[in-house]
């Protein structure tokens, strides 16, 4: 079997075990407050929550509403580095007010080997921001470009031990890691975001934000 064909079957295969494993997780997992049939979403980054490689209807934030029933404000913009999204954030959590915070932020601080003090002072800022208005956070692990088998930096693991957050730090490893799942080398194609939607799910699941199977 080709090297190239056991690998991707590989990371199917662990793709499919995080799944899996995020809901059998739960009392490890800080609690989020329950998302009410009306809740808001806020998803808030760069062009990984944008939905650059598919189309807008394909993101991983259109994806999740579809698989959540709640409304989910796709706040993401190409190219964003994290100095000018702690700027942005504060005047769109005062415009929607929204009941969850899903901050996915500093893929283009890793791509250009931005100082990572730097970027967590920042995405410490996003999180302050959020916490001053009482709106709670789930944090996403962004994994460091370059690598074989990619893992999340680990400043996004320090941050939600820090504050307690609600913590995705697999999934975006695991479908960078698939090239089956991308539209380039740096972003999902439609399955890949689809998946991202789903352990999202899974982790609201685990955090008690939805009911299981919801």
């Amino acid at each position: 079997m080709p090297a190239t064909i056991l690998r991707r079957q590989c990371v199917h295969g662990l793709l499919l075990c995080c799944l899996q494993l995020l809901s059998a997780c739960s009392d490890n997992q800080p609690r989020l407050p329950e998302l009410l049939d009306d809740a808001v979403v806020l998803a808030f980054g760069d062009s990984l929550t944008f939905g650059t490689g598919a189309e807008p209807a394909e993101s991983w934030p259109a994806v999740l509403a579809q698989l959540t029933g709640r409304a989910v404000i796709n706040a993401g913009i190409p190219g964003e580095v994290t100095a000018s999204g702690k700027s942005r954030l504060p005047e769109l959590l005062e415009a929607h007010h929204p009941d969850l915070l899903i901050l996915c932020h500093g893929g283009n601080d890793l791509l250009r080997k931005f100082n990572p003090q730097a970027t967590r002072a920042n995405l410490e800022a996003m999180i302050e921001s959020a916490r001053q208005r009482r709106i709670p956070v789930l944090l996403m692990g962004v994994p460091r470009p370059g690598l074989v088998w990619l893992e999340s930096a680990e400043l996004y693991s320090r941050l939600a031990e820090q504050y307690g957050l609600a913590y995705e730090g697999d999934i975006l490893p695991a479908v960078e890691s698939d090239d089956s799942l991308k539209a380039d080398h740096v972003h999902p194609n439609a399955a890949g975001y689809r998946k991202i939607a789903e352990a999202l799910l899974l982790r609201l699941q685990a955090s008690g934000a939805l009911p299981p199977g919801g």
